[in-house]
């Protein structure tokens, strides 16, 4: 196939997507599914031929990084039971001492989103950014637009959150590397953005937090205690306890990868390192570490399991291994299964995509271009972004045509999978399901919406993009 006819092929697998998704509203699985048989069928392979690869493609994908989707699920589901959430909240209140309430609920989710899916995220914030918004009297315009930039950054930049973790295995870049300079450009992002945009939000206008969430909650003046600010919660775990399951995964990983840096392959301190990076091993420790704080409140986590599963399968004479092995994990699997699905139909349509010889063809040509090569990916993800509506088809589809890129165009493939995660975050808008999740559970309505949400991860996306730029310009990144 020439790349003329390739690119023409291209468009049409991203209208296809589109179509299927807007008009006639079926699910991803099935539009990548469909899209996938296209883009075969298209490039010469035969009907048989083009399902062997779909099967073959999704199971490698599914292999290679199912069992952390499942795992990140069971995260999210004893962070919600424990009441981990809550004390995160309350540390961050702590921590600014009662100002800047808006940070709590944004850095909460910045962390949580590492390991729980964002949509998880998402409603395990919104009653307590609502509560937060009644107590000070704030517009929901000054918390939300900087909680929906932390799920987000996270979501698109920092592993193991299954989209960018799916295209890190795909380019072969080192996860721990990602996961380190991922939070360094999703932390800078961040912070300019929330500098930039925080005074021109307090000015906007008045968006009520709802009332489901705030219902007996009062507010309390400028003068109010700290402690009148808290999140009120029993038998609520320590901070330090309640950041470890969601940050001692990402610390594993990360010390792990530079670690292999360090020492000689083959040699034992290297085996070591390899050992406690694994990304599955740092999340069942995360499980684990999890799983204590069952401990001295299991009543409440029984409590709490049942509402969640609206029935009474746990009791007082439920054993610790039946709540987080049994229990949590049940539940994990129903989260888990859409994001399983997903990422691994997007990564069969991949593997089809990135079979093709045009590939290297048109990165020779944009090579010769002397065209700067680290925009490629981040294009690339933000147009497939902004047409398609799911972050994670975005950064696998711009993945699958940087596989064959990457070395013709000189990029590494840490840099390639970061430029790919900050791309995914621009043209996040109406076709994106966590778009309709988030302006219901906050309160905004569609224009309000594309007003405070598109932009601030649009502009999230490009600041990260800039940080990754200047970090691989001065050698840092590589």
């Amino acid at each position: 196939m020439s790349p003329t006819s390739f690119i023409i092929m291209l468009v049409a697998a991203i209208v296809i997507l589109t179509v299927l998704t807007l008009k006639f509203k079926m699910h991803p699985v099935m539009t990548l599914f469909i899209t996938a048989v296209f883009i075969g069928i298209v490039s010469g392979k035969s009907l048989v031929a083009t399902f062997g690869s779909i099967k073959e493609y999704f199971g490698s994908t599914l292999g290679s990084i199912g069992v952390m989707i499942i795992f990140g699920a069971v995260i999210a589901s004893g962070i919600a039971d424990t009441g981990a959430a809550t004390s995160i909240v309350n540390f961050f209140i702590r921590l600014f001492k009662g100002k800047r309430l808006e940070l709590a609920p944004s850095l909460t989710g910045f962390i949580m989103s590492i390991p729980v899916f964002g949509d998880i995220a998402i409603i395990l914030n919104a009653p307590i950014s609502a509560i937060l918004a009644k107590r000070k009297n704030m517009s929901m315009t000054q918390i939300a637009p900087f909680v929906n930039l932390g799920l987000t950054l996270t979501h698109g930049l920092v592993p193991p959150t299954p989209g960018v973790l799916a295209v890190a295995v795909m380019l072969q870049a080192d996860i721990g590397t990602v996961l380190v300079w991922g939070l360094v450009c999703s932390i800078v992002a961040f912070a300019v953005c929330y500098f930039g945009l925080a005074p021109l939000y307090a000015k906007g206008e008045y968006i009520e937090p709802l009332a489901d969430y705030t219902e007996g909650i009062e507010t309390v003046d400028d003068s109010a205690s700290v402690e009148k600010l808290l999140i009120k919660e029993d038998n609520a775990p320590k901070a330090f306890m309640s950041f470890l399951p969601l940050l001692l995964p990402a610390v594993m990983i990360a010390i792990g990868s530079i670690g292999k840096l360090m020492v000689a392959e083959g040699s034992m301190a290297f085996n070591f390192f390899t050992t406690i990076g694994d990304t599955v091993l740092a999340l069942f420790c995360g499980i684990l570490v999890l799983g204590f704080l069952v401990f001295k409140r299991k009543d409440k986590v029984i409590m709490k399991a049942n509402e969640a599963t609206g029935t009474n399968e746990l009791n007082k004479s439920s054993s610790w291994s039946e709540i987080v092995f049994g229990n949590w994990v049940s539940r994990a699997l129903k989260i888990a299964i859409g994001a399983l699905l997903i990422t691994a139909m997007g990564g069969a349509m991949g593997g089809i995509l990135r079979e093709n010889e045009a590939i290297i063809e048109i990165g020779n040509a944009v090579a010769g271009m002397n065209f700067p090569s680290i925009i490629v990916p981040f294009l690339l993800a933000a147009i497939l972004m902004t047409v398609c509506g799911s972050m994670t088809t975005a950064s696998m589809t711009a993945a699958a045509l940087m596989v064959e890129l990457v070395p013709v165009l000189g990029l590494s493939p840490v840099v390639a999978t970061l430029a790919i995660g900050a791309g995914s975050m621009v043209g996040w808008h109406v076709n994106n399901s966590g778009f309709w999740i988030f302006t219901s559970l906050y309160g905004f309505n569609t224009k309000q919406g594309l007003k405070y949400f598109t932009t601030t991860n649009a502009l999230g996306g490009i600041v990260a993009f800039i940080c990754l730029a200047g970090l691989t310009m001065v050698g840092l990144v590589h």
